[in-house]
């Protein structure tokens, strides 16, 4: 039987809870393999065979290739390891943030820097603020399995 999880209705925000941790589990264990030097290299190399070594699915194993953090996270990625993937390819964390929420870096840091999204509209999903799905690159993508 699932528990009960208001947090669902959460706008723009995928919660990292144990039905998560569950389906990411090849998908995170792909990530800390890149704390590595040689693995880093091997997936640099020739990233689709890298990724054949893992048994994730499909879906996770291209969204990894297409550098889509928003579905990896879908597909129960923890942002602290999908990171990771992101550094293997030179790219900072405000970067990545930058890039899930079609911002560009520079857009991003200047909205953090200002306190971040505003609540009002977004507290739960239907309202009309900024980070409603609706406003989002990956639209209404983050209600899969809602």
């Amino acid at each position: 039987m699932a528990l009960d999880k208001p947090y669902k209705d959460i706008p723009g925000t995928i919660i990292f809870d144990a039905d998560q941790s569950r389906k990411g589990y090849w998908l995170n264990q792909f990530c800390m393999s890149l704390m590595k030097a040689d693995n880093r290299e091997r997936f640099k190399r020739d990233q689709r065979a890298y990724l054949d070594e893992w048994p994730m699915s499909e879906e996770q194993k291209q969204a990894v290739i297409d550098m889509d953090l928003n579905r990896a996270m879908q597909l129960g990625g923890n942002i602290y390891f999908l990171a990771k993937i992101g550094a293997t390819h030179g790219l900072s964390f405000q970067q990545m943030a930058g890039s899930m929420t079609g911002m560009t870096e520079e857009e991003y840091r200047a909205m953090m820097l200002a306190g971040g999204r505003s609540v009002e509209g977004n507290r739960h999903l239907g309202e009309d603020g900024s980070a409603q799905p609706q406003h989002q690159p990956q639209g209404h993508a983050g209600r899969k399995g809602h």
